[in-house]
C-alpha cells in the first residue's frame, strides 16, 4: 500500500480534506474526500486498450450510494441497495457533464469514474464532492486529463450570495446554482432559482467561477507533489489526408443539400446518402467507420461556416430568430389537464393528473427530502426521430430532461396549503427536432393552467447554442438537433417574465468566456419573453376551476390527539368513511386531514362524520346518533364511531317513559342534544329536548329530577310516539358536527 497523502483547503463553512493512498490502491486513482462529516470515495479506472468499433468517447461515471453512510438500512424484502434512484442518476450526469471536454481528443479507452458515498452528515451535499473527487482522482493518476476541474454551489440568502452552502442554510436560498469549471473558464451549470434576475444569476457564475479556484489549486498541488506520470495512450486521430480527400470529393456539396432542404427528415436522408456515397467511393482506401466520421467533420466545418461567414443557419433562419410557435389546450377529454407545445419540428404533448397527498413519490435514499408532492416526467419515444427500435424505459437522458423541466417548474407550484395536490406531468415528445426540454417546460405552463393549477407565474423555456472559430463567435436562439450536436454549446434557460427558473449549461469546449455568457443570457431574456407572449395569447391564465375528473379535495383540521379516534383499529373508521362516502381520506401527523372525491355530497358527508369523530362536543350541540344499548334507566347513544352518551329515559320522549324497550330499540337512529360533560368526560343527552325545541338551557333546567316516579321516568308508561324531531340545528348551536368525545368503554 503506498503512502497516506492528506491535502486540505477552506470550503464552504469548513475545509475540505483530500486524501488518497489508504482506500482503492489498484484503481488508476483513488481519494476520499471530506466535508464535515460526508465523506465519498472516487475511484478512477481505464482500459489498456481502445474500445473496438466506438466513433465516442466511451465514459461512464457509476453512483453507488450506500444507505449506512447515513445510518439506514434499505427498505425492502432484500435489505439492499438497488439499481440507482432518480438522484443517484442526476448525480452521475452531473459529474460526468465537465469532466468529458477535459479529455483528449481521439481517446477510444473506456474511462470508469465510481462514487461511493462512504458517509453522510445530510448537511453538506455529496454532488458538489463528487466533481471535485472525480477530478483529482484523475488528476493525479497516470490517466491521460487535461483538469483539474472544480465544483462550487452558490445559493443566494438574504441578499448574499453563499458559497458552499449547508443543508439548512440552503432552505433559505432563492438560488440553488452549481457550477464547475477549470483555472480558465466555466464548464458545466446547473441552477433552480426563484425568479432571479439575469443579473443575479451573472454574478453568481462570475464568483462562483472564482470560489472554485482553491479547489483547483489544492488538485495542482497533489499533481505537483504525488501525480503519476501519465500513459501513452493511442488516440484515435483522422489524418489530414483522409479529411482533405472528403473535402474535395464533395466539392461544397454539404452546404448545398442543407441550404436545399430545410425539413429535417429530408435534410438527414440527404446526408446520410452523401455519406454512403463516400464510404463506397474510399472502400479498400480507408476504413469505413474512419471515412463515416470524417464526412461528420466536413459537415461540422461546413455548417460552422456558414453560420460565421454567411449568418445562416441550417434551417435559414438567423441567430435571433425562433421558429414557428403554436400552443394548444384541452386536447384530452379525460386528463385533468392538457397542452400542446409546437416550436418548428419540435412537438410536446405534455399531461398534468392531480392526486392526493399521500400519491406524493417516497424517496428512500441519503437526501432529507423525503417526498416530492411534485413531479415531472419526461418520454423520448423512438418515433419522435423517426426510429423504429423498442422503447426500454426512461434512460439517464430522459431522466436528466425531465428533471431539468421540473426545476423550471417546481418554484411557481402553490403551495400545499394554497392547492392541497400533488402534481403530476408527463411530457412526452411527438417530434424531435432540438430543445425538447425546453418545450417540456412550455407544455407543461399549458397543462398546468388547463388543470387549474393556480401557478404563480407561467414559465417558457429556450435552447441557446454557440458556434465559435477563433475571435468569432455566433450566438444561436432557439437551435435545432443539427446546431446541438455540432455546436459548442448548449444553453438552456427556463423562466418567467420576471425571472430565471433554471438553467443549464454545457461546454464542448474547455470553458466559455463571461462576456459570451452575458450575452447568451440577454438574448435568452429576449426569446424567453417571446415565447410566453405566444402562451398567453392561447392560455392567458389558468382555469378558475379544475377538471371534473379530478378529486376535489377538502381539508379539515383536527385535534393530532383524534388521529387514532378516527383512523381507528386497524384502519376500521378510515375503511368505513372511504366505502360509505366514496371518498379518499388522507391523514397528516399534526391532524391535517384531506377528504377527495368527483362526488361533492359524498365529500360534504364525510366533512360531517369526521368532525363528529373528532371534534369536542359542546353544549346544545345537535348529533344523529345510532342506540348501542339499552338500559332499564335509560339508552346509550353512538354518536361516533367508539363515542357514547346517554340518554336517561326521562329525557327520552316528550311524555313519561316507564320502559325505554317501548320506545326505542337497538339500531334506532336518534337526534339529540348534549346537555352535560362531566369531569370525566361522560356525556349527558337529551332527545326531548330535541323535540321540544329547547335551548341547551331550558333542557338543562328541566333535567334537574325525577318527573313523576321510578328512576326520573315516573310510572306512566305507554307506547313511544313517533320522533318528531327534526334537522339539527345550526352552526350557533353545534351544528350537526359531531365531536371527539370519551371512547365507549
Amino acid at each position: 500500500m503506498n503512502d497516506i497523502h492528506t491535502f486540505r483547503t477552506a470550503f464552504g463553512d469548513g475545509e475540505i480534506i483530500i486524501e488518497t493512498g489508504k482506500l482503492a490502491g489498484q484503481a488508476n486513482g483513488a481519494v476520499t474526500v471530506r466535508h464535515g462529516d460526508t465523506v465519498i470515495l472516487a475511484t478512477a479506472t481505464v482500459a489498456n486498450e481502445p474500445r473496438p468499433g466506438v466513433d465516442f468517447f466511451p465514459l461512464t461515471v457509476d453512483y453507488e450510494e450506500r444507505l449506512y453512510a447515513a445510518g439506514k438500512i434499505p427498505g425492502g424484502f432484500f435489505k439492499r441497495e438497488g439499481r440507482p434512484g432518480e438522484q443517484a442518476i442526476l448525480l452521475c450526469r452531473l459529474t460526468d457533464r465537465p469532466l468529458r471536454p477535459m479529455f483528449p481528443k481521439g481517446f477510444r479507452n473506456d474511462v470508469n469514474i465510481v462514487i461511493t458515498a462512504l458517509s453522510a452528515d445530510q448537511e453538506h451535499y455529496i454532488d458538489i464532492l463528487s466533481i471535485i473527487g472525480a477530478s483529482a482522482a484523475l488528476t493525479i493518476s497516470d490517466i491521460p486529463f487535461n483538469g483539474p476541474v472544480a465544483a462550487v454551489r452558490v445559493g443566494y440568502i438574504d441578499g448574499q450570495l453563499v458559497f458552499n452552502p449547508t443543508n439548512t442554510q440552503m432552505e433559505k436560498s432563492i438560488l440553488d446554482l452549481r457550477l464547475a469549471g477549470t483555472k480558465q473558464a466555466v464548464i458545466m451549470v446547473e441552477a433552480g432559482a426563484s425568479e432571479v434576475t439575469e443579473e443575479l444569476m451573472l454574478d453568481a457564475l462570475e464568483k462562483g467561477h472564482a470560489a472554485i479556484q482553491g479547489a483547483i489549486e489544492l488538485q495542482e498541488k497533489m499533481r505537483a507533489e504525488i501525480g503519476k506520470a501519465k500513459k501513452e495512450i493511442a488516440l484515435h486521430l483522422l489524418s489530414d489526408e483522409l479529411k482533405n480527400a472528403i473535402r474535395e470529393k464533395l466539392n461544397g456539396r454539404i452546404t448545398a443539400t442543407i441550404k436545399e432542404r430545410g425539413v429535417k427528415s429530408e435534410r438527414n436522408e440527404a446526408m446520410d446518402a452523401l455519406k454512403k456515397e463516400m464510404v463506397v467511393a474510399f472502400a479498400g482506401t480507408y476504413d469505413p467507420t474512419d471515412v463515416a466520421e470524417a464526412f461528420e467533420y466536413q459537415v461540422k466545418s461546413e455548417l460552422r461556416a456558414m453560420v460565421l461567414n454567411e449568418g445562416r443557419r441550417a434551417d435559414g433562419r438567423d441567430y435571433t430568430t425562433i421558429r414557428p410557435i403554436t400552443c394548444e389546450t384541452g386536447l384530452l377529454p379525460r386528463a385533468h389537464g392538457s397542452g400542446l407545445f409546437t416550436r418548428g419540428e419540435t412537438q410536446v404533448l405534455t399531461i398534468a393528473t392531480l392526486g392526493m397527498p399521500n400519491e406524493s413519490q417516497t424517496i428512500d435514499s441519503l437526501s432529507t427530502e423525503d417526498e416530492k408532492r411534485f413531479m415531472h416526467h419526461y418520454n423520448f419515444p423512438p418515433y419522435s426521430v423517426g426510429e423504429a427500435r423498442s422503447s426500454r424505459g426512461p434512460g439517464r437522458r430522459e431522466i436528466g430532461h425531465g428533471a431539468l423541466a421540473e426545476r423550471a417548474l417546481a418554484e411557481v407550484i402553490p403551495d400545499s396549503s394554497e392547492f392541497p395536490y400533488t402534481v403530476r406531468l408527463v411530457s412526452e415528445v411527438m417530434s424531435s427536432n432540438g430543445s425538447t426540454s425546453m418545450a417540456s417546460v412550455c407544455g407543461s405552463t399549458l397543462a398546468l393552467m388547463d388543470a387549474g393549477v393556480p401557478i404563480k407565474a407561467p414559465v417558457a423555456g429556450v435552447a441557446m447554442g454557440l458556434i465559435t472559430e477563433g475571435d468569432r463567435a455566433a450566438i444561436l436562439t432557439d437551435i435545432i438537433g443539427m446546431e446541438d450536436f455540432l455546436g459548442d454549446m448548449d444553453f438552456k434557460v427556463a423562466g418567467s417574465a420576471a425571472g430565471i427558473t433554471a438553467l443549464q449549461l454545457d461546454m464542448k469546449l474547455q470553458g466559455v468566456v463571461p462576456d459570451l455568457l452575458h450575452k447568451a443570457m440577454m438574448q435568452a431574456k429576449q426569446a424567453r419573453l417571446f415565447i410566453l407572449d405566444k402562451m398567453l395569447q392561447v392560455m392567458p391564465e389558468p382555469r378558475e376551476d379544475i377538471s371534473s375528473f379530478a378529486p376535489r379535495i377538502t381539508v379539515v383540521k383536527i385535534d393530532s390527539e383524534k388521529i387514532g379516534a378516527l383512523i381507528g383499529p386497524g384502519g376500521k373508521n378510515v375503511r368505513k368513511l372511504q366505502e360509505e362516502f366514496g371518498v379518499k381520506v388522507d391523514i397528516e401527523e399534526d391532524g391535517t386531514v384531506f377528504i377527495a372525491s368527483t362526488n361533492r355530497e359524498g365529500t360534504m358527508m364525510a366533512v360531517e362524520r369526521i368532525r363528529g369523530m373528532t371534534e369536542s362536543p359542546k353544549l346544545g350541540a345537535i348529533y344523529t346518533g345510532k342506540v348501542v344499548r339499552i338500559e332499564d334507566f335509560g339508552a346509550f347513544v353512538e354518536l361516533a364511531p367508539g363515542v357514547d352518551g346517554m340518554v336517561h329515559k326521562s329525557q327520552l320522549a316528550d311524555f313519561p317513559v316507564n320502559n325505554v324497550r317501548d320506545v326505542v330499540k337497538l339500531g334506532d337512529e336518534l337526534m339529540v342534544m348534549v346537555t352535560g360533560i362531566d369531569d370525566g368526560g361522560k356525556i349527558r343527552l337529551s332527545r326531548q329536548a330535541v323535540i321540544e325545541g329547547w335551548t341547551v338551557e331550558e333542557a338543562q333546567a328541566k333535567d334537574r329530577g325525577p318527573r313523576g316516579g321510578g328512576d326520573r321516568g315516573g310510572d306512566r308508561g305507554g307506547r313511544g310516539r313517533d320522533d318528531r324531531g327534526g334537522r339539527g340545528r345550526d352552526s350557533d348551536r353545534g351544528g350537526r358536527g359531531g365531536g371527539a368525545y370519551r371512547p365507549r368503554r
